[in-house]
């Protein structure tokens, strides 16, 4: 095994920092949405979103590759990557409108562990027995904090968790997506599916934003967009596989933000499941880094 160059432990240090960026990012947005939540519509709240990333993916396709960045030779994977993310995103967004912001994250920390399960029957990717262990072990933190069949069962959190399915196939997806698309047409197509998904609900959903709501829908979307720069950025400078941990930031970001903006403490039995969950999830990398070294 061979080290790692200066050169390339400095990008990693960089990518790693970027990634970590993203994600405080992310949170702050979803700290956002969720404040909005109690007055606007979702449907609304993620048309202004999308209308900003719809924006931000054409400039990026054009950038990278001209207008012929903006055609694809996938349309359906394309599309089906658009669906499977806006939503997880409407999921999502409607959980922070009932729940507190850490719950609902908790529910998305378990997303590596999808995409590894995912990835063998789609991508084909061979996954060896200790990392199908971290999988179960981590959806009995899943369960864990479900707790069915007891009387704190709360049936909202299967509204993140079957949005973090949703994001889960997304990733699945824009890997497949990748071996054709470069990431520019990737986030063009990304943002337009998701527009003209929630323009067709829009209508329905509409209702006059005040000029301080104008002003929160603007930073969520800047928010996002700053986001979405700095994970590309990250990528940029570092493997995906060495970004996976800085994944769970956000985890503890969106618990600070929780506390501190809306008042809301996780219980002890979300805090365990959380735990187990995020344990699993950085076993499960540690044995992929373990495998491609000795690849």
């Amino acid at each position: 095994m061979t080290m790692p160059s200066v050169n390339q432990s400095n990008a990693n240090a960089k990518g790693i920092l970027w990634q970590v960026v993203a994600m405080l990012f992310f949170g702050s947005m979803d700290a956002v949405s969720k404040h909005l939540t109690s007055t606007l519509p979702v449907v609304e709240i993620l048309w202004v979103r999308y209308l900003f990333f719809a924006a931000f993916g054409f400039l990026l396709a054009v950038r990278y590759s001209g207008l012929s960045g903006l055609k694809t030779s996938i349309p359906f994977l394309q599309a089906g990557r658009g669906l499977a993310l806006v939503f997880e995103i409407i999921l999502f967004t409607y959980a922070f409108r009932y729940m507190p912001l850490a719950d609902a994250h908790v529910m998305a920390a378990s997303v590596p562990l999808i995409v590894l399960a995912l990835a063998v029957p789609i991508l084909k990717e061979n996954v060896g027995p200790r990392r199908w262990i971290a999988v179960i072990i981590g959806f009995l933190g899943v369960l864990v904090i479900l707790r069915p069949g007891f009387g704190a069962w709360q049936p909202i959190l299967l509204l993140p968790l079957t949005g973090a399915l949703g994001f889960a196939v997304y990733l699945v997806l824009t890997r497949m997506a990748a071996a054709f698309d470069s990431v520019g047409t990737s986030a063009f197509y990304t943002g337009i599916v998701g527009l003209a998904v929630l323009t067709i609900f829009l209508p329905l959903e509409w209702k006059e934003p005040s000029m301080d709501e104008w002003a929160w829908l603007i930073l969520a979307s800047v928010l996002g967009l700053c986001g979405h720069i700095s994970v590309i950025k990250a990528l940029s400078m570092a493997e995906a596989s060495m970004l996976q941990p800085f994944f769970y930031v956000v985890l503890v970001w969106a618990t600070f933000l929780g506390l501190v903006i809306f008042g809301d403490v996780p219980d002890l039995i979300t805090i365990g499941g959380a735990c187990i969950i995020v344990g699993s999830g950085l076993y499960a990398w540690y044995r992929e880094r373990v495998n491609l070294n000795q690849s």
